[in-house]
């Protein structure tokens, strides 16, 4: 009896989850009413104070069902060095685009966080994540960076700080603009395609520090996106 007591529970936890995911990419969080989300998933209202304080309690773990495509990133490039930093880097590029398109409950989270979540109280704690989530990301991104420019796989004097703000602020574009048109093309298939694009005009042109005297890379070995070893530039 308890652990039907306690299926029954989950069910109805997950039931009320999935009612409020559909009604908040429909009408946008601020604009749902805990009565609608009850009726939607066919319980009583007090069965929602059951398992959540409030909205912001509910959003909150709906936003936690999934991992955020940076959370991803974070788990895999963290403070380790890389025998090959910018083949690391792609990889995870790749895996971060890969995960959203793969993924139609990571498709809704990431739709809610950026599309259809007003700045308020009842998002905050939410908003706190994807920022938090986001710097995170930025610093191992710089990290991986810094580490391709140790290896010379860039230039000595690339500002890695501006390079990783440039890498983020794509990536991010091409995933809030693919869900928001999420038939316009096959994000999975172009997604190597699309990091070996801005990684080439990174390696061909990037950022350089202020004050920094560019060098030629004219000669530089082209890297290949496929490539396993790191590959210098003099």
């Amino acid at each position: 009896m308890v652990r039907r007591t306690k299926a029954a529970a989950a069910a109805t936890r997950e039931a009320l989850l999935d009612a409020a995911e559909a009604i908040f990419r429909d009408k946008g969080v601020a604009h749902t009413s805990l009565a609608e989300i009850a009726a939607a998933a066919n319980v009583t209202r007090g069965a929602i104070y059951w398992h959540f304080n409030d909205k912001a309690e509910l959003f909150k773990a709906l936003c936690g069902r999934v991992k955020l495509p940076a959370e991803s990133m974070l788990a895999v490039a963290g403070g380790t060095r890389q025998a090959d930093p910018l083949g690391t880097l792609r990889e995870l590029s790749v895996g971060m685009l890969e995960q959203l398109a793969a993924d139609p409950r990571t498709q809704a989270v990431f739709e809610l966080m950026f599309n259809k979540c007003e700045f308020a109280a009842e998002t905050a704690t939410v908003d706190k994540r994807r920022l938090s989530a986001d710097d995170a990301c930025l610093r191992n991104l710089e990290r991986l960076l810094k580490q391709a420019v140790t290896l010379r796989q860039l230039p000595h004097d690339t500002d890695t700080r501006l390079s990783a703000l440039l890498l983020n602020a794509y990536i991010v574009g091409v995933m809030h603009q693919w869900v928001q048109r999420p038939k316009a093309y096959d994000l999975r298939r172009a997604a190597p395609q699309l990091i070996d694009m801005v990684l080439t005009g990174l390696r061909a042109a990037p950022p350089r520090r202020a004050g920094a005297k560019p060098r030629s890379v004219s000669h530089a070995r082209r890297i290949r996106p496929s490539a396993t070893q790191p590959t210098r530039i003099a």
